[in-house]
């Protein structure tokens, strides 16, 4: 097992020095020096890389599977669903967009290898610790919206609530209910997707380990 832990730490490597390279291109190859808060790492598509990290340290077993439900339900989420709207994903600089399309095929790769490796992360009790996890980042992107939106534009998980909803479908259903109601029901649905999901690789487990609780 033990390398398999080392191939997503390996993965989180390369994802993280990919983005340092971002980070890098994005603030003194494009910005002359000046560092855009709209890009810090920390969207639903930049998780998967701290749970890469993590993972060789893990030896909770409980804990590992929610990691890597986490990655096979919100990660896989993520990395699909970005290409039904590509619009944040292109830059006035190629190589960043070639980036960006790389990351969330990754993303994708990264989600079905973790169902294949850790099948037992199809229980249940697994997905709520994973949606646990969402909502703890989604707080702590909360906070970092708050606290740092008068530094300049900042929208992580694009639930800063001093910025109206911008996703598709999203952005029509916060101007018919209102803009806050509309990110509850944006977080609300990408939960909903995510269990779409665990349902889908339950099933899938359940071929390979038998019944799941």
């Amino acid at each position: 097992m033990k390398k398999y832990h080392s191939f997503f730490f390996l993965w989180g490597i390369i994802m993280l020095v990919s983005e340092i390279w971002k980070q890098y291109t994005l603030t003194f190859v494009l910005g002359q020096g000046h560092y855009n808060l709209w890009y810090l790492p920390f969207q639903l598509c930049s998780i998967p890389m701290y749970v890469c990290l993590l993972i060789p340290w893990v030896k909770n077993p409980r804990l590992l599977g929610i990691l890597a439900a986490f990655l096979t339900d919100y990660g896989l989420l993520g990395g699909i669903f970005a290409f039904f709207d590509t619009s944040g994903m292109h830059y006035g600089y190629a190589p960043l967009t070639v980036h960006s399309y790389l990351w969330h095929i990754v993303l994708i790769f990264i989600g079905l290898t973790a169902a294949c490796i850790f099948p037992s992360s199809s229980k249940w009790s697994c997905f709520l610790g994973s949606t646990a996890l969402f909502l703890v980042c989604c707080l702590i992107a909360l906070i970092l919206d708050l606290t740092l939106d008068s530094y300049g534009t900042i929208n992580m998980f694009y639930i800063n609530p001093d910025y109206p909803m911008a996703q598709k479908v999203f952005s029509s259903i916060a101007l018919a209910i209102g803009n806050t109601p509309g990110i509850l029901v944006y977080i609300g649905s990408i939960i909903s997707g995510a269990a779409l999901f665990h349902i889908i690789w339950r099933q899938a487990a359940s071929h390979l380990i038998g019944p799941e609780s």
